[in-house]
C-alpha cells in the first residue's frame, strides 16, 4: 500500500479557491445568481415585516378591541390579511430561490467535472504513477458532492442569514435602541463561542476529506487485486491496513463532526439565554414606560430577538460545510492546475501519396504516411514514415538525481525485430516508454526517421506506433467497438479484417453476438488469451508502422500463447518492433537482443551471437541463470 511516490499532501484552503467557484457560478448562471440574490433579500424583508406587524396587530387592533364592549373584527382581519399576504410572498421568495440554486449547482458542477476530466486527459502518465486512482475517483465524487451542497444549500443560506440579520438589526433599532443594545451585547458572546468552536472542526473537516481519498484509493486497489489477496490468503493483513487508514478517517470525522454537532446545542441555549434577558428587559420597560415600549414592541422585539439569534447558530452550522467544500474545491483546483503534458512539437503524420519518388499530402487513406516538416522560412517538407529508431546516449531517471537509463544507445532499423531482456527493474518499459514520450528523457537523443522526437507532436508521434501490454485494457461496449477503439472511422470490413489478422475472427463469432458482444471494462467474461487477441486486433486496425510488444504473452498459457504468437508474427510483418519478454523463446528470431541491467546494455546480438559469447544472455538462456 505504501509508495514514496504517491502524493498526499493536505489540501490548503487559500481565498482564491472561493473566487474561483464564484467565478463558475457567475460564468453561465450569472443572471439565475442575482435573480436568487433579490428572492433571498426578498425573503428576509419580509420576515422582518410580518414580524414587526405583531406590533401593529397588538397596539392597534387586538389592545383596543380588549376594550371594547361590542368588538368589531373588520380591522382585525384586515389586518391579518395583510400579515398573510406578506408572509406568502416570503414563501415564494423562498421556493424560487431554492428551485433555481439547485439548478446552478447542477450546471455548476457539471462544468467543473467536464473542465475535470478534459484537463485530465491532458495530464502526463507521471501524475496518474504519483497518485492513487481511487483519490482521483474521490474528486468527481466525495468533492464534487461537498461542492454541491456548498452552492445549492450553505451559500444561499449563508447570505439569507447574513440579510436576515442586517433586516432584523434595522427593524430592532427602529423599535428599541434599548433592547437593540441588550441583543447585541448576547449575540457577541454567542458569535465568540461560535468562531472558537468553528475553527476547532474546520481543520478536521479538511482532514476527513483527505483521508477519505486515501480510503477510495485503498479500497479501489483492493477491488482490482481481490484475487490476489486471496490467493495469497492476505485477507486479515488487508483488513489491518485498511483499519489504519479507516481509523484516520473516523478519528478525523468524529473530532470535526463533534465540534460541529456540539455547536448547535450550545448556541440554542444560549439564545435561549438571550430571550430571556430580552423578555425580562422589556417587560421592565414596559411597566415603566421608558423608551415608549409598549407591550406589542417587546412581543415583536422577542420574535426579532428569536430571528436574530437563528440566522447567526445557521451561519455558524453551514461554516463547517462551506469549510469541507472548500477543501474539495481546493483538491479539484489542484487537479486542473496540474501542468499538462508538455508538447512543443510541429512535425505532423499525414496520410501520403508517394509517386516517382516525389511525396504529397493527401486526405485518403493510402496505407503510406509522411512526415510533414515545416520549417523557419515558411517552407515544408515531407518525409516518408519508414519506422527507423535510435536512441542514442540517453539518460533517465523518474527522480530527480536517480537515473535508471545510463548511457542508452541503439537503433531499429525499418522492418527490424528489436528485443530487450533482464530482470524486472532492468529499464525495459522505461524505453519503450521514452519512446512513445510517455516520458521525456533528461539527456541524449531519441530520433525518429531522422528527426528529434521532440520535434514531433505527441498525437502523431502515439500515432504512428501500436502497443501491445501485458496487462489488457478494455472498455464497456462491444467487441466491435473495443476493435475499432485503434481506428475510429473503420468499416466493419476493416474491424473483421484486422481481428483475423489477429488471430481473433475464430473465437468472436462464437460468441452469443458475434462482433457485437457486449463485455464490461474489466473483460471478465472472455479469457485472458482472448482478452490480449482483442488488445492486438485493436493495434492491427491501426495499422502501425512502429509496434511496441510489452510481455504480451507473459500471462497467458502456453497453447493460448502459440494463438496469441501467431497473431503477433503476422502483424509485426514489414513493421519495426521492440519486444520485451521473459521467454526467450519468442525472441529468437529478432534481429537484435539486447541484454539489460540496472538500466545499463551489458550485452547486444543476435540469438546466435550472444550463445557464442555465453555470457548473460546464454546463462538465461540455458538456465544457468533466471529472471527475476
Amino acid at each position: 500500500m505504501s509508495n514514496k511516490n504517491i502524493k498526499t499532501k493536505p489540501p490548503k484552503i487559500s481565498g482564491k479557491t472561493a473566487s474561483r467557484l464564484i467565478k463558475y457560478i457567475f460564468k453561465d448562471y450569472k443572471k439565475q445568481f442575482i435573480f436568487v440574490c433579490f428572492c433571498i433579500i426578498l425573503s428576509a424583508v419580509t420576515g422582518v415585516c410580518g414580524t414587526l406587524f405583531i406590533k401593529t396587530l397588538i397596539d392597534d387592533y387586538i389592545a383596543p378591541l380588549m376594550q371594547m364592549q361590542n368588538p368589531v373584527f373588520t380591522g382585525l382581519l384586515k389586518a391579518i390579511s395583510i400579515m398573510a399576504c406578506i408572509y406568502f410572498l416570503g414563501i415564494i421568495a423562498n421556493y424560487l430561490y431554492n428551485r433555481i440554486m439547485v439548478n446552478i449547482s447542477q450546471g455548476v458542477l457539471k462544468d467543473i467535472r467536464d473542465e475535470m476530466f478534459e484537463k485530465m486527459q491532458k495530464l502526463p502518465i507521471k501524475y496518474f504513477d504519483t497518485h492513487t486512482h481511487g483519490d482521483i475517483m474521490s474528486h468527481y465524487t466525495n468533492d464534487t458532492d461537498t461542492l454541491r451542497q456548498m452552492i445549492s444549500q450553505s451559500i444561499p443560506q449563508l447570505f439569507s442569514s447574513v440579510m436576515t440579520l442586517i433586516a432584523v438589526l434595522v427593524a430592532m433599532i427602529a423599535s428599541s435602541i434599548y433592547l437593540a443594545l441588550t441583543v447585541v451585547v448576547c449575540v457577541i458572546l454567542i458569535a465568540f463561542v461560535s468562531k472558537k468552536i468553528t475553527a476547532r472542526s474546520g481543520k478536521f473537516f479538511i482532514k476527513q476529506q483527505q483521508a477519505l481519498g486515501q480510503v477510495n484509493g485503498y479500497i479501489e486497489e483492493m477491488i482490482q487485486g481481490q484475487k490476489v489477496v486471496k490467493v495469497f490468503c492476505h485477507e486479515k493483513e488487508a483488513e489491518r491496513d485498511f483499519d489504519k487508514i479507516n481509523n484516520i478517517l473516523c478519528e478525523d470525522a468524529t473530532k470535526a463532526n463533534t465540534f460541529a454537532n456540539i455547536l448547535m446545542p450550545i448556541l440554542g441555549n444560549l439564545s435561549y439565554l438571550q430571550y430571556t434577558v430580552v423578555a425580562v428587559m422589556g417587560g421592565i420597560l414596559a411597566i415603566n414606560g421608558i423608551g415608549g415600549i409598549t407591550v406589542g414592541t417587546v412581543v415583536a422585539f422577542l420574535e426579532l430577538s428569536r430571528t436574530f439569534s437563528r440566522p447567526i447558530n445557521q451561519i455558524s452550522q453551514q461554516l463547517n460545510l462551506i469549510i469541507m467544500a472548500l477543501a474539495g474545491a481546493e483538491r479539484i483546483f489542484e487537479l486542473m492546475d496540474e501542468e499538462p503534458e508538455y508538447d512543443e512539437g510541429y512535425v505532423t503524420l499525414v496520410n501520403a501519396k508517394i509517386e516517382n519518388g516525389k511525396i504529397t499530402e493527401t486526405k485518403e487513406h493510402t496505407g503510406k504516411w509522411a512526415w510533414k516538416h515545416p520549417h523557419g522560412d515558411g517552407t515544408l517538407t515531407y518525409q516518408e514514415l519508414e519506422g527507423h529508431i535510435e536512441l542514442k546516449e540517453v539518460d533517465f531517471g523518474y527522480e530527480e538525481n536517480k537515473l535508471v537509463l545510463h548511457d542508452i544507445s541503439l537503433y531499429a532499423k525499418p522492418g527490424q525485430k528489436i528485443a530487450f531482456v533482464g530482470a524486472t527493474g532492468a529499464g525495459k518499459t522505461t524505453i519503450t516508454n521514452l519512446i512513445n514520450r510517455f516520458y521525456d528523457i533528461e539527456d541524449g537523443k531519441i530520433r525518429y526517421d531522422g528527426i528529434n522526437i521532440n520535434k514531433i507532436k505527441k498525437a502523431d508521434l502515439r500515432r504512428s506506433l501500436g502497443i501491445v501490454l501485458q496487462d489488457t485494457n478494455l472498455f464497456t461496449g462491444t467487441i466491435r467497438d473495443n476493435i475499432r477503439y485503434g481506428k475510429s472511422d473503420a468499416t466493419d470490413e476493416e474491424v473483421i479484417k484486422a481481428a483475423k489478422l489477429a488471430n481473433a475472427h475464430n473465437f468472436i463469432i462464437k460468441l452469443p453476438n458475434g462482433y457485437d458482444t457486449m463485455i464490461d471494462g474489466s473483460g471478465e467474461n472472455l479469457s485472458q488469451g482472448q482478452r490480449q487477441l482483442l488488445s492486438i486486433a485493436r493495434v492491427a486496425i491501426s495499422d502501425p508502422p512502429v509496434m511496441i510488444l510489452d510481455e504480451a504473452t507473459s500471462s497467458i498459457d502456453t497453447r493460448t500463447e502459440k494463438i496469441v504468437q501467431d497473431g503477433m508474427d503476422k502483424l509485426m510483418e514489414g513493421r519495426t518492433v521492440f519486444a520485451i519478454a521473459h521467454r526467450l523463446s519468442t525472441v529468437r528470431n529478432s534481429k537484435a537482443i539486447i541484454v539489460l541491467e540496472h538500466g545499463r546494455i551489458i550485452e547486444r546480438g543476435s540469438h546466435e551471437d550472444l550463445i557464442k559469447q555465453k555470457g548473460k544472455y546464454y546463462q538465461l538462456y540455458t538456465g544457468a541463470f533466471e529472471l527475476e
